[in-house]
Formats: structure tokens, C-alpha cells, sequence
């Protein structure tokens, strides 16, 4: 099976999968819903806050958000049995792209989701919606990037639950500071994508390296 087949048969077959099973759909669901629900009640009773405090919120619900639902594409598999099956059938290379594209695509449903719970909830207004929407594709692709390799990696231990986020973390430290910088210019409009531009290249370039880097290491991680 050549690359560019292997890697979309993969995401293909973890779509069928989630919309069968929706255990990432409805972790991420429950998690952004409830954890929405309890910033606007906290925000509600502590009044007006600044668009600095607002994008941090927006973006430590994503990440846990994340933490709790993008491993799952190769515990899965593990836990179907057939990992081994796709290491004898596809390119190491194109499970890491599958799966990268449906934990991204997942992601950008995820910030969606979160946005416009965030928008609803919290009353917040948006100045520079097209800045928050790279903002967003850009933060994605970058926890996607991450949580795809950390999750290999995870999957072939015995304790899966609790490692993502602490493993997490410390890696997507430049992410979540950039992100939370942009996601602040965005609310705020104003000079907008000038004042965000070295942040957005701050993404660009995470984005870019984790891919690569995580690209490149996954040969070792799954072959094992």
C-alpha cells in the first residue's frame, strides 16, 4: 500500500470507528461543556475579567480537553488487537499521518466547539475573528502534533490513564504561551495581526518542528 493510500485508509478508519463509538467525541463533548459551564458560573460571580484571563481559560480547556481524547487513537488500537495488523499492512510513516490528520481534524472541532461555547457562555467578543481562526488552525495542528507521538508512546505501557497530560505539559509550554498571546490580540482587535505576528510565527515553527520531529521518531516508537 503506498503512503498517500496507507494514510488516508487510517484516517478513514478512525472516523468509522469514532462516529461507531464516540468515546473521543463525547469525553471532549462532556469535558468543554461542563468545563464552560463552570468558568461563566465562576466568571459570573467574580465579574468582568481581562482578555488576558479569558484566552488563558479558553486555552487550559483545550489542552486538558485534548489530554483526555486524542491518545485514544492508538490506545485503540492496542486495545483491539490490531496494532500489529497495521505495522504489517501500512508504512510507519502513513499511520503517523492518519492518525495526525484525524487527531487534527478532531482538535479543530474540539476549539470550535470551545469558541463558541466560550463566545456564548462568558458573553466574550470576538475583534479580530479571522486572527482567532489561524490562531486556532495553528494551536490544533500543534497539540495534534504532540498528542499524536505522545500517544504511541502511551499506548504501549501498562499505565496509559494519567501520563498524557504530564507528559504533555512541558513539552506544549512555547505552544500554550503563544497561543494564549494571540488568542489576547484577537479578543482585543486593535493593531490585531500586527501585534500577534511574532506569535504566529511562533506557531508556524512549533507546528512545523513537532511534525517533523515526530515524524521521524515514529519509525522507532512503533516498530518498537
Amino acid at each position: 500500500m503506498n503512503w498517500l493510500r496507507g494514510a488516508w485508509a487510517v484516517f478513514l478508519n478512525d472516523v468509522r470507528l469514532e462516529l461507531r463509538q464516540r468515546y473521543a467525541l463525547n469525553t471532549l463533548a462532556l469535558f468543554v461543556a461542563g468545563a464552560m459551564l463552570l468558568a461563566a458560573f465562576a466568571v459570573g460571580r467574580a465579574g468582568p475579567i481581562g482578555p488576558s484571563v479569558r484566552a488563558g481559560l479558553l486555552w487550559i480547556v483545550v489542552l486538558f480537553a485534548a489530554s483526555l481524547g486524542l491518545g485514544r487513537v492508538f490506545v485503540g488500537e492496542e486495545e483491539r488487537g490490531t496494532g500489529l495488523l497495521l505495522r504489517l499492512n501500512v508504512r510507519p510513516g502513513a499511520v503517523y499521518a492518519g492518525k495526525l490528520l484525524f487527531n487534527t481534524t478532531l482538535t479543530l472541532g474540539l476549539n470550535a466547539a470551545a469558541v463558541l461555547l466560550f463566545v456564548v457562555l462568558l458573553g466574550v467578543t470576538v475583534e479580530a475573528p479571522g486572527l482567532l481562526a489561524a490562531v486556532l488552525a495553528l494551536g490544533a495542528l500543534g497539540l495534534a502534533g504532540t498528542m499524536t507521538l505522545l500517544g504511541a508512546i502511551i499506548a504501549r505501557t501498562a499505565r496509559r490513564g494519567p501520563l498524557m497530560p504530564v507528559l504533555a505539559f512541558p513539552l506544549l509550554l512555547p505552544l500554550l504561551s503563544s497561543v494564549v498571546r494571540a488568542t489576547r490580540e484577537a479578543l482585543l482587535g486593535g493593531a490585531g495581526w500586527t501585534a500577534a505576528r511574532g506569535e504566529l510565527l511562533v506557531l508556524v515553527g512549533f507546528a512545523g518542528a513537532v511534525v517533523t520531529a515526530s515524524s521521524l521518531l515514529f519509525d522507532y516508537v512503533w516498530r518498537d
